[in-house]
């Protein structure tokens, strides 16, 4: 397995909860766990992602984490299958933050496509999953 240059680590209040969400729901795979550290890496696609559950670490935190945890942040998460994801959180009975959407964003000429989905996990973490719609060309240059 080779590690991404930057892979955030979540502190959460229920490490079990949490992989049952991220890996029954969402669909990451367990790529090792360490239990006795309540510890587990997860990926999905070439996105990855640590869990560790709180045990009150002082290194680990930067403040009080009242929920909704991660506030000020979400993480994009690139997907080839946002549809399944859709399907398993409304069978899962997990309501979205904001429903699938098709967005566009500009760069300089060029509008880069994506469907969007956003979700909370468990202890409120925001999660944006996106799947790439490809590029479209602007013709006008008058932003």
């Amino acid at each position: 397995m080779e590690f991404s240059s930057l892979i955030p680590e979540l502190i959460v209040s229920d490490v079990e909860q949490s992989l049952a969400f991220y890996r029954d729901v969402l669909g990451f795979r367990v790529e090792y766990q360490r239990p006795e550290e309540s510890f587990v890496f997860l990926s999905i696609g070439s996105a990855q992602l640590m869990l560790l559950q709180d045990n009150d670490n002082q290194h680990s935190r930067t403040g009080d984490l009242d929920t909704p945890r991660g506030r000020g942040i979400n993480f994009s998460i690139r997907v080839d299958g946002i549809d399944e994801i859709t399907i398993s959180l409304e069978t899962a009975g997990h309501s979205l933050k904001i429903p699938i959407r098709e967005q566009w964003h500009r760069q300089d000429n060029l509008l880069h496509g994506e469907m969007q989905l956003w979700v909370m996990d468990p202890d409120g973490y925001l999660l944006r999953f996106v799947q790439n719609l490809g590029t479209k060309q602007l013709n006008d240059h008058s932003f």
